[in-house]
C-alpha cells in the first residue's frame, strides 16, 4: 500500500512503471556470491520483485564455484536481503516467498557441465511456467571470467533466441585500456550480437543522470542556453571521502582513470554534451553520446600535462579523524605511483561547445561523497549593480540528495540595490518517494529489452581512445610512463593538489561542495 501510494506522488514513477512488466524469465546471476550481488543485485531484484514489476512467472539461478546446495543458497541471499541496507522493507511472508524463487548451481567457470545445468533450469522454468525460455544471464564476477563465461554459454547454444530471448549483462570495468577492451568486444560478438549485450554502468540508472535529459530536452527554457553563447563552462564533480577499503589489489592496477574516468564520468559529460536525439530511443540516443564523445579533442601523450593533473592523498583529517595516506593503506606497494585523484579540462569540438570546457575530476578522501554536474553561465555583459558580477549555476547533484539547484542574483530587501545570491532547489525526496536502486532500474530495462542506459559498443570504445593518452603518461607498464615526482601531493580531507585550480584557470574556481 505505501509503495503504491509513493507511486501515485511521484509522477517520474507513475508514468515509467506497471506498463513495462516483463515477459517470463530467469535471472541467471553468474557470481551470485560475491559482494556485488549480495549488496546491491539481490536487493534490487527483491525490491523489484515486491512491486509486483516482475510477475508470478520469474525465478533467479545463482551460479557460482562454491560448492552449496539450493537450500544453502537461499539462506544466504535472505541472510543477504537482511542486511543490506539497501533491500526494501519486506512486506509480511514477502522474503518467504522470494525464497522459493531461488535456486543455485555450481562448477568450473571454464568446462561445459555448469552450463549444462544452467540450461537444465531454463527447461524446467519452461515447465514451470509454461512459457518460453527468456534468460537474462548477469555476469557480476572478476573480468577475468568475463570471456569463459560467454563462450561456455555459447558453446551450449544458449545465447540461442529461437525459443526465447536470451540477453547478457556485463559489469565494468569493460576492459583495461584500448585494445583489452577491443578484444572484449571481439569475444562477446563471437557468441551473441550486439543487441543481447548490456554493458551495465550503473550510474546511469540513477534518477538525476536521467533527469538531465528530462529537464534538458522536456523544457524549453533550458536547452536554448545549452552551448557556447551563455555557457562559461561545465564543472563534473565525483567526490568520495573513503579510501580503499580494503580494495588495495583493484585499485592498485586500476587506479582512478580505469576506475572512474573512462566509465561513470565518461557517460555523464557524453549526456551533458549530446545534441537533442531523433528519438527517445535506445539506438537514437547513443547515437547522439557517441557524437558527442567523437568531438572530444583527443588528449595524446604529449598533451597530457598541459590538461590533466594526477594526485595521491598523504596522511590527513576527516571529520576529525587521522586517516592515513594512501601508501599506508594495507597491501598498496611501497612507493605506489596509483593516482587516486585526476581533474582533466575536455574541450569539444563542435558547434555547440567551441570553447567551452568541460572540467571534470574525481578522487578519494576528499572532504565528502559527493557527485554533481554543474553548468557555469556567463556573467552578464554589463553591471548595473554595485559588486561584482556572479555567474549562473545550473547543478545536478547525483548524489547524496539528489536533485537540481539553480543559483541566481537577486536584490536584497531595503533601500540599497544590493544583490545577493540565492538558490532555487528542487529535491527529489520531495515527492515523498523512496528512489530506486539504480540496479532496480537497470535490471527491468534489460529484461524488457530497453538498452537506453546501457553503453553501446562504440561508446565504450570512444571512451577508451579519449583517455587513452592519459593512461601512457601514468601507467607504469608504459613505455611513456612519467613517474610522478611529487606524490603524495594532497593530505586526505582537502579538495585535491594545488595543480588542480590552475588548471581551471585564474577566472574560475572549482565549486566547494
Amino acid at each position: 500500500m505505501a509503495a503504491e501510494l509513493a507511486a501515485n506522488l511521484n509522477p517520474f514513477r507513475a508514468g515509467m512503471r506497471r506498463s513495462r512488466a516483463p515477459e517470463p524469465a530467469t535471472l541467471v546471476i553468474f557470481g551470485a556470491t560475491g559482494d556485488l550481488a549480495k549488496r546491491k543485485l539481490l536487493p534490487a531484484v527483491f525490491g523489484l520483485w515486491q512491486d509486483g514489476l516482475l510477475g508470478s512467472a520469474f525465478n533467479i539461478v545463482g551460479v557460482g564455484r562454491q560448492e552449496m546446495t539450493d537450500e544453502q543458497f537461499k539462506d544466504y541471499a535472505i541472510e543477504a536481503l537482511k542486511t543490506s541496507k539497501e533491500t526494501d522493507t519486506p512486506q509480511p511472508g514477502a522474503l518467504e516467498k522470494f525464497r522459493e524463487l531461488l535456486y543455485y548451481e555450481f562448477g568450473d567457470f571454464g568446462a561445459d557441465d555448469v552450463y549444462s545445468k544452467v540450461r537444465e533450469q531454463l527447461n524446467e522454468a519452461e515447465d514451470a511456467h509454461g512459457g518460453r525460455k527468456n534468460a537474462l544471464f548477469y555476469l557480476s564476477t572478476p573480468p577475468s571470467l568475463f570471456e569463459p563465461i560467454s563462450n561456455g554459454l555459447g558453446r551450449l547454444g544458449l545465447q540461442d533466441q529461437t525459443e526465447g530471448w536470451r540477453r547478457i549483462i556485463v559489469e565494468k570495468p569493460f576492459g583495461t585500456d584500448l585494445a583489452s577492451a577491443r578484444h572484449l568486444n571481439d569475444t562477446l560478438h563471437g557468441v551473441w550480437n550486439e543487441s543481447q549485450v548490456y554493458r551495465i554502468d550503473h550510474y546511469l540508472g540513477k534518477e538525476t543522470v536521467q533527469n538531465l535529459m528530462a529537464i534538458r530536452f522536456g523544457n524549453a527554457i533550458f536547452e536554448p542556453l545549452w552551448n557556447r553563447s551563455f555557457v562559461d563552462h561545465i564543472q563534473i564533480t565525483n567526490a568520495e571521502d573513503l579510501g580503499l577499503e580494503g580494495r588495495a589489489g583493484y585499485y592498485e592496477e586500476a587506479g582512478v582513470v580505469r576506475d572512474m574516468l573512462q566509465n561513470h564520468l565518461m557517460q555523464v559529460v557524453a549526456l551533458t554534451a549530446m545534441e537533442p536525439p531523433a528519438a527517445f530511443d535506445a539506438d537514437a540516443i547513443r547515437d547522439e553520446k557517441v557524437k558527442a564523445l567523437r568531438a572530444i579533442r583527443r588528449i595524446p601523450v604529449e598533451r597530457v600535462p598541459e590538461v590533466a593533473v594526477r594526485g595521491q592523498y598523504g596522511p590527513g583529517t576527516l571529520d576529525g579523524e587521522h586517516v592515513p595516506g594512501y601508501r599506508e593503506e594495507p597491501n598498496v606497494q611501497e612507493g605506489s605511483g596509483t593516482p587516486t585523484y585526476v581533474a582533466v579540462k575536455y574541450e569539444i569540438d563542435n558547434w555547440r561547445w567551441q570553447g567551452v570546457p568541460f572540467y571534470v575530476r574525481s578522487g578519494k578522501r576528499l572532504p565528502k561523497k559527493v557527485t554533481e554536474i554543474a553548468v557555469v553561465f556567463k556573467r552578464p555583459p554589463l553591471g548595473l549593480f554595485p559588486g561584482g558580477l556572479e555567474r549562473n549555476v545550473l547543478a545536478f547533484r547525483i548524489q547524496p540528495d539528489e536533485g537540481v539547484s539553480l543559483k541566481f542574483s537577486s536584490k536584497t530587501p531595503g533601500q540599497e540595490n544590493v544583490l545577493r545570491e540565492v538558490v532555487m532547489d528542487f529535491r527529489y525526496d520531495a515527492f515523498g518517494a523512496q528512489l530506486e536502486s539504480p540496479y532496480s532500474r537497470l535490471l527491468l530495462d534489460a529484461m524488457v529489452g530497453d538498452a537506453t542506459l546501457f553503453p553501446r559498443e562504440d561508446e565504450v570504445d570512444q571512451a577508451w581512445q579519449i583517455v587513452s593518452g592519459i593512461l601512457e603518461a601514468w601507467d607504469p607498464t608504459s613505455p611513456h610512463y612519467v613517474p610522478p615526482t611529487d606524490f603524495p601531493n594532497y593530505d586526505a580531507g582537502t579538495w585535491g593538489p594545488d595543480e588542480a585550480d590552475q588548471l581551471i584557470g585564474p577566472d574560475r574556481r572549482w565549486r566547494r561542495l
